[in-house]
């Protein structure tokens, strides 16, 4: 830009800066003032405006950090305001912003005496209509502590209620009614849209010149000391420059309002109820004059909160529902992550927010909204498609630190095959403000310009909430057809992706998972919070399987609200900052007290059906709710309790040895794995210079976003914890106790009688900080790829390096298992409670290649929690040699969902058989619709095509098959139900839903 050009910009700053906002208001006046502090946690306005309140005045502190004031505020607007041309009253509010962005400080939300809610206040929305000439509001004002400084990752005590403080944290600047001069702000707007334009448009362009010369205008004909008198004069010389159109070839984007509101992170969930309350209200008060305005909002639970929390706000959100301009996005129950939620876990983030939005109100969203997820899961695309969705969304996938995605508009291929028209918007935030430079990069950056002309923009202030502002609105209104600048359209995101799927038949393909090149600690921070997770996942599973087959066998009353009400708590917890261990202590601390009250309730379910279904007697059973044969129990059935004799760890004068019919394990004198023969094919898979079970502790200091992430640097920064203080025999365990810095481990070794997999039990008391800890087995396979268990199927991810991209996953994810394979040959390592791995091919002593694959226990992030992980773990896992993917699959389940022992009087037949052990039982319910009828979800899990037959364990009188909400659909694998068995074609991962009707 040249010399003068700047001069020029300086002018106009300085008109911005300087002479406009003291312009603004033309007069302001006092109003009166009073205050009460709530002792505790937020109280409802029917009780606060009960309260005895006392006279508070502007400048004086208030807000203890996540304390609430509420102030009430009386007055009357001058009689001289009244009909003054171009202006309007309001009520200016400065709680104490501190410049950070809205949803990260203080907040408040505005009610009326009736209860009813007018608006929000946040620091980039700072006025509240005045509705008629008197003035009586109830503001309630939320000090959570503003984390501006958090981000530069130090260790915090304001995420936790308990270390948080009580001195206040805010003073009250300003709370005033002010005559609001519209054109002036008018004139705000308009300088704003063209100054960011001059910044993108080619300094040797006649345009830049002519916007420049337009501005240069403005600023000469507002007079500094008659800024009333002269502003229209102002507007008059950008008139020009404003109308002129945009080039016939300009990109066109579709503006989204949006919020972006994380259900949980910096601030406990309790606070995120009063967030979305806070940015629904913003939305709707912009809807009065904004007339075209969309807003797009996910996560059933945020809606769900509002129903229960503020009746009045959502019948007013219901209504712009129906209107087109509220629009449920997502269908899922929160913005989970999908890495991590199991199987069930993820179609049911579907099934419960898309029926929320069906029941209340009579929509359902076909386009699947994550943006802030930390990768996503090969899965998903099917899962997407069986849930009756077309469209998926996100922005995360930019954040990549290695490699760029080389699509914003694809088709995006799911492990079956299944493909979803996706669109990552090219903006690269969803927290837009429609500024001239964040278009201009939607434009640049847009990969598929050579064949489409369209892409999304989300915009509004998110993550801590906030949404849309009226500034945004009017730079929308601006750049709809702006020489120089994208085209801008307010609309929905179904408008969106019906345009952008018919204007681009043929779209790349993506096949595969989207792997985040970033935050990958996040598959094992908070590992109390992912054991939660698992255990909650499989005890749903088992209290849906024994109370769907107690009322089948008995006629008991299903559960069925209660089951639900338990799963929301759970799919709530999968919120992509709770189970990924990245959101303050308060957060984390609730989350596993939540997960103890619903273990606790689950297993009540679960005792009260097997109860019911095995009488009272005392034959020693045990209750299997696999799908495959475990503890002697059938599958999805109680069987006799198995007896097989224990396998019991032998001295061999240098070590320790489990002798099994399949396997022979050493265990040498520091508690090391050093010997594993395979007795079938007389394979020994460890290298004794490289003993398996060792535990690695790494350095864990990411350059940024402690808890998200995970260097590879530090990778290259371990230590092997080989000595042991002590190695005992307790039964059929071998017990080793490890203490190293200022924490110690307990592991325990046995193998199972009936795989004769070596387990590893692991009780840890972690107190490390900025350290991680992975447990190791070195295997001698030379394997190129590891498969991982993920839903309804699994990857294979190469373990070489030879690219950017292999390279770039060296954490990756896996739910219950990862098999590495030689051949024809694995080795499979199951868990119980984990999920970040790492796999790598390293040298053996002997010159040949072996795999290490590297299990991620425990981190110790100082933020945003610096407790996080501290204290007492247990983990559990397996290593079974000779595994076929059908094992790994099998053990998985073992250590998941292990044969609950009971006594009762009589074994109970399993509510189904499956022929094919390649075939995976899902989940097994009483339908959602209160009919009966029994529910089967099921998968193909091996990744190949088979047929295989289901017999169900009682009286089914038909059999469809349905989407994930249970409604029919045309068979894709279902073929026939002769006699008693129904035939199930199914192609590699299929995912089939079946309605068995009784």
């Amino acid at each position: 830009m040249h010399r003068n050009d700047h001069l020029a910009l300086q002018r106009i700053d300085r008109l911005v800066r300087d002479r406009l906002p003291p312009a603004l208001h033309r007069e302001t006046a006092p109003v009166t003032i009073e205050a009460w502090e709530v002792p505790d946690e937020p109280v409802l306005f029917a009780e606060a405006i009960r309260q005895e309140y006392a006279p508070f005045a502007v400048g004086t502190e208030w807000g203890k950090p996540w304390g609430t004031v509420w102030f009430h505020v009386t007055g009357r607007v001058p009689d001289s305001w009244r009909d003054v041309p171009g202006t309007r009253p309001e009520i200016v509010v400065d709680l104490g912003f501190d410049g950070s962005g809205p949803g990260f400080q203080a907040e408040a939300l505005v009610f009326r005496p009736d209860g009813s809610i007018v608006k929000a206040i946040e620091p980039r929305n700072t006025a509240v209509p005045v509705e008629g000439d008197e003035i009586d509001l109830w503001i309630e004002a939320a000090g959570n502590p503003s984390v501006a400084g958090t981000f530069t990752f130090a260790a915090t005590p304001l995420g936790d209620k308990r270390t948080a403080g009580t001195e206040p944290v805010y003073r009250l600047r300003r709370l005033e009614l002010g005559l609001l001069d519209e054109t002036v702000w008018e004139l705000q707007q308009d300088i704003w849209t063209l100054r960011g334009l001059v910044e993108q448009l080619d300094p040797d362009r006649t345009r830049h010149a002519r916007v420049l010369a337009a501005l240069g205008r403005a600023v000469d004909a507002v007079d500094p000391d008659d800024v009333a008198g002269t502003v229209a004069a102002g507007r008059a010389e950008l008139r020009d420059a404003l109308d002129a159109p945009a080039s016939a070839t300009s990109h066109q984007l579709t503006a989204v309002g949006h919020a972006h509101i994380d259900s949980a992170w910096l601030w406990p969930v309790r606070e995120t109820v009063r967030k979305v309350a806070r940015t629904f209200s913003n939305v709707l008060d912009l809807m009065r004059t904004e007339d075209d305005f969309v807003f797009a909002a996910s996560s059933a639970q945020q809606y769900a909160w509002m129903k229960q929390h503020y009746p009045e706000l959502f019948e007013r959100m219901r209504r712009a529902v129906a209107e087109g301009r509220f629009a449920p996005v997502g269908g899922m129950w929160v913005e989970s992550d999908t890495n991590m939620p199991g199987s069930e876990a993820l179609a049911r983030q579907f099934v419960e927010g898309k029926r929320f939005f069906l029941e209340e109100f009579g929509v359902e969203p076909l386009e699947v909204w994550l943006p802030d997820s930390f990768g996503y899961s090969a899965a998903l695309p099917q899962i997407i498609a069986a849930a009756g969705s077309r469209w998926f969304l996100t922005q995360k996938i930019s954040w990549n630190e290695t490699n760029r995605m080389p699509h914003h508009t694809f088709l995006w291929e799911g492990i079956d095959g299944t493909r979803v028209f996706t669109h990552f918007p090219p903006v690269d935030t969803y927290n837009s403000d429609l500024s001239a430079a964040e278009l201009a990069r939607a434009e640049r950056q847009f990969a598929e310009k050579a064949h489409a002309t369209h892409s999304l923009v989300p915009f509004g202030w998110g993550d801590g909430g906030g949404g849309p502002t009226r500034e945004m609105i009017a730079a929308a209104r601006r750049t709809a057809d702006l020489e120089g600048s994208p085209k801008v359209r307010l609309g929905s995101p179904a408008q969106f992706f019906a345009d952008a799927e018919a204007e681009y038949a043929a779209p790349p393909v993506w096949s595969g998972e989207l792997y985040l090149e970033y935050h990958r600690g996040t598959y094992s921070a908070q590992a109390r919070t992912k054991r939660g997770n698992r255990e909650s996942e499989h005890l749903l599973r088992a209290a849906e399987l024994w109370a769907t087959l107690d009322t089948v066998r008995t006629g008991a009353t299903y559960p069925a609200e209660r089951l639900r009400a338990l799963w929301q708590t759970v799919l709530l917890h999968q919120f992509h900052d709770i189970l990924p261990g990245t959101s303050i202590a308060w957060v984390h601390q609730e989350a596993e007290a939540t997960y103890a009250r619903v273990a606790d309730e689950l297993r009540e379910i679960i005792d009260t059906a097997l109860r019911s279904l095995v009488g009272e007697g005392e034959r020693a059973l045990a209750a299997n709710a696999a799908p495959v044969a475990l503890g002697g129990a059938p599958a999805l059935g109680v069987g006799a309790a198995a007896s097989a004799p224990a396998v019991l760890p032998e001295s061999d004068g240098d070590g320790w040895r489990f002798r099994h019919p399949r396997f022979d394990w050493a265990i040498d004198a520091r508690g090391l794995v050093v010997g594993a023969v395979d007795l079938a094919t007389g394979r020994e898979l460890i290298d004794p210079a490289h003993p398996g079970g060792a535990l690695h502790l790494f350095r864990d200091t990411p350059r940024d976003w402690d808890a998200w992430n995970i260097d590879v640097e530090d990778g290259a920064l371990g230590t092997v914890l080989e000595a042991a203080d002590e190695i005992t025999v307790d039964g059929a365990e071998l017990v080793v106790r490890r203490r190293f810095g200022s924490s110690s481990a307990e592991q325990r070794y046995r193998v199972d009688p009936a795989s004769g997999a070596l387990e590893v039990a692991l009780r840890l008391d972690w107190r490390e900080r900025q350290k991680m800890l992975k447990i190791a087995f070195p295997l001698r396979v030379r394997a190129e790829r590891a498969e991982s268990e993920i839903q309804f199927g699994h990857v294979s991810r190469p373990v070489h390096m030879n690219t950017t991209w292999d390279a770039a996953r060296f954490e990756t994810v896996a739910h219950r298992w990862i098999r590495v394979a030689e051949g024809e040959y694995g080795v499979a390592i199951a868990n119980d409670a984990m999920y970040g791995h790492d796999v790598q091919r390293a040298p053996g002593s002997d010159g040949g290649a072996r795999t290490v694959a590297r299990v991620t226990l425990v981190r110790a992030p100082l933020f945003p929690d610096p407790e996080a992980d501290q204290g007492a773990h247990t983990f559990r896992l397996s290593v079974l040699p000779g595994a076929t993917v059908a094992a790994a699959v099998a053990e998985g389940l073992r250590l998941n969902l292990p044969a609950v022992p009971l006594q009762g009087a009589r074994e109970v037949d399993a509510l189904l058989e499956l022929d094919d052990p390649g075939v995976v039982v899902e989940a097994v319910k009483l339908a959602d619709d209160g009919s009966g009828d029994v529910i089967v979800r099921l998968y193909e899990a091996l990744g190949s095509t088979r047929t295989a037959h289901l017999v169900p364990g009682f009286r089914a009188t038909g059999v469809v098959q349905t989407d994930l909400l249970e409604r029919p659909i045309a068979a894709t694998a279902l073929r026939d139900a002769a006699g008693d068995a129904v035939r199930l074609d199914l192609s590699p991962f299929q995912l089939v839903t079946l309605r068995l009707a009784r």
